[in-house]
């Protein structure tokens, strides 16, 4: 007799500040995490882990593009008269009280639940017992997964939800797997339509070597790094292939950092050559230009967006944190070496470091705009989340931090500054995205572009745009973002009121029509700066200081006078760069 069992995996959302989950129509960022359960769940399924005459149903539900009533899940799952679990996965902190909500109704209806992800790996792994919130969930029945789920963990969890004896916790912290040869991380083709441009995403590598307080991948995934083999990135590449799924993100947190970079950007390049290319966004160090051949291999592979941690100018806050490795000498030189070869440049940006007030950093944004060839710089509050040594320090210091943590989604202020009031805090914050995100400077991004022979004027701006709309018209982090935001009525934070159906579509329809008043005033705004750019005579012989190639004349540069330790950070790239040449070296 065949029995069945069905395996939801849901990865939740976050709050936003009215009570109610962050979905969308589409939405922008597709989850690794999602998709490396899937596919470990699918490896489970045809190994029969659960004995020969058991079938696997497996569902795979993303809260950022589909609105989730756990409710109606459980009634669907209870229907089939099927034994049935819930995992949520993925959970980081800002997403754990949503979990916790999901829990309950899933508990409520009788169904196993098991949570995993960041937060609760981050909380044991860095802190000296379980906080309140993971004794919250143990008090529902909620079993905890803390670690990685490849080389058969995930097997155990399945077999004791099958038989009834879910554990209270799974912890292999201390026990990182292999990740050569694991199953293949893969999203159903139905779950890549809900985002934008059909993107998915998986990991080549984990863990990092460095040693960043605000951190929480060394401490989750290890300081060594473990990596997929070219063989694996080839499997996953044909396996979405074989589904019309051709964009990622790579979510690697240093690709330049995986020692077998150049294989497997070969390998990619073998397989565009076969007709099977792939549309990529990876993230890199600041360093990533100086390693040979890298950029240029990246863009025959298929590189079209880098992400780099840039995270502050000023090398007094760089090394507050642990990110020495951070050379603000080759801040411009990177970039400009990304820009020449047409690739979208993504740069993270920290406001919040010992060394900031609301004045310099207004101060260092502009100096970014005027002297970096960034195209999208991103914007973070810095927070300690759980699993940092920055967090573990302030609960062991007893430094009131904020209890709610959902608002953990490095936009809202959760710590004390040691200049800088709360209030300072936030206004710094909202200050650069409006000295950054002004259609003057989007205008100055899209020529940049448009002068060089491989620029994507057009996609500068796109992406320029879509930053600056969602964060001024959503009032979200643009990386939380969407094409249409979507709402339940009754979908709100436990201890929020519901409103009533007719206050609730009055107040949706008002905020949609204003919503869709300011999107078209910015996309024709928009539509008019890349005419402008693409349709000049002199479209390439446009230059600005940004595009200036590096020169000894760099001293003169704001982003070396006005920054604090910057004088000092050219000096030794100098004397290095004379002690280099006086070896022979040079």
């Amino acid at each position: 007799m065949i029995e069945q069992f069905n395996l939801l995996l849901i990865k939740p959302s976050h709050y936003d500040d009215d009570g109610y989950p962050i979905s969308w129509w589409r939405a922008a960022i597709p989850s690794n995490t999602l998709a490396v359960m899937n596919g470990l769940a699918r490896d489970c399924a045809n190994r029969k882990i659960l004995g020969p005459d058991v079938e696997f149903t497996i569902e795979t539900v993303d809260e950022t593009n589909t609105v989730v009533d756990p409710r109606k899940y459980a009634r669907r799952l209870q229907h089939t008269g099927a034994k049935a679990l819930v995992m949520l996965t993925g959970v980081q902190t800002n997403q754990f009280p949503r979990a916790l909500d999901l829990s309950a109704e899933f508990r409520k209806a009788g169904l196993p639940v098991a949570i995993g992800g960041f937060h609760v790996s981050g909380c044991l792994s860095m802190l000296d017992e379980p906080p309140a919130e993971l004794r919250r969930a143990w008090d529902l029945g909620v079993s905890l997964f803390a670690g990685e789920a490849e080389e058969g963990r995930l097997d155990q969890v399945l077999i004791d939800a099958w038989s009834g004896k879910l554990e209270k916790l799974y912890n292999h912290l201390g026990d990182l797997p292999n990740l050569q040869g694991a199953p293949t991380p893969i999203l159903p083709a139905d779950a890549v339509l809900k985002t934008l441009g059909n993107w998915s995403s998986f990991d080549l590598g984990r863990g990092c070597p460095f040693q960043c307080s605000f951190c929480t991948i060394i401490n989750v995934q290890g300081r060594k790094s473990r990596f997929r083999t070219a063989d694996d990135l080839e499997q996953i590449i044909r396996a979405n292939h074989a589904l019309g799924i051709k964009a990622f993100f790579i979510t690697d947190d240093n690709m330049v950092r995986n020692h077998d970079w150049e294989t497997f950007f070969d390998r990619l390049i073998s397989l565009r050559e076969q007709g099977i290319g792939a549309n990529l966004t990876i993230q890199v160090d600041t360093l990533c230009h100086k390693a040979p051949r890298f950029i240029e291999k990246a863009v025959a592979a298929g590189v079209r967006r880098v992400f780099i941690g840039l995270e502050n100018i000023n090398p007094d806050n760089l090394g507050a944190i642990g990110k020495r490795q951070n050379r603000i000498t080759e801040y411009r030189a990177m970039v400009q070496a990304w820009l020449e070869h047409g690739v979208c440049t993504f740069a993270g940006y920290i406001i919040g470091f010992p060394g900031d007030t609301p004045e310099s950093v207004v101060r260092d944004v502009k100096v970014i705009q005027r002297e970096l060839p960034i195209d999208v710089l991103e914007f973070f509050v810095l927070t300690p989340l759980p699993g940092s040594k920055d967090h573990q320090e302030m609960v062991r210091g007893g430094v009131p931090i904020s209890p709610d943590l959902n608002r953990y989604d490095l936009h809202h202020v959760v710590a004390p500054h040691p200049v800088m009031s709360e209030g300072q805090w936030r206004e710094a914050y909202a200050a650069a995205w409006r000295t950054y995100y002004t259609y003057e400077h989007m205008e100055v991004v899209t020529r940049r572009h448009a002068s060089r022979r491989k620029g994507h004027p057009r996609k500068a701006a796109q992406y320029f745009a879509e930053f600056k709309l969602l964060y001024e018209i959503e009032g979200i982090h643009p990386l939380e973002g969407g094409v249409f935001r979507l709402r339940h009525r009754t979908a709100r934070r436990s201890g929020w009121k519901v409103e009533s159906r007719p206050v609730f579509l009055a107040k949706r329809l008002m905020e949609n029509i204003r919503k869709l008043l300011a999107y078209s005033y910015g996309i024709l705004r928009t539509r008019r700066i890349v005419r402008r750019a693409r349709h000049d005579p002199a479209r390439y012989q446009y230059t600005d200081l940004a595009l200036t190639p590096p020169s000894q004349s760099d001293t003169e540069l704001a982003l070396f006078t006005e920054t604090r330790g910057g004088t000092a950070a050219l000096a030794k790239a100098n004397s290095d760069l004379a002690r280099v040449h006086r070896s022979g070296l040079g």
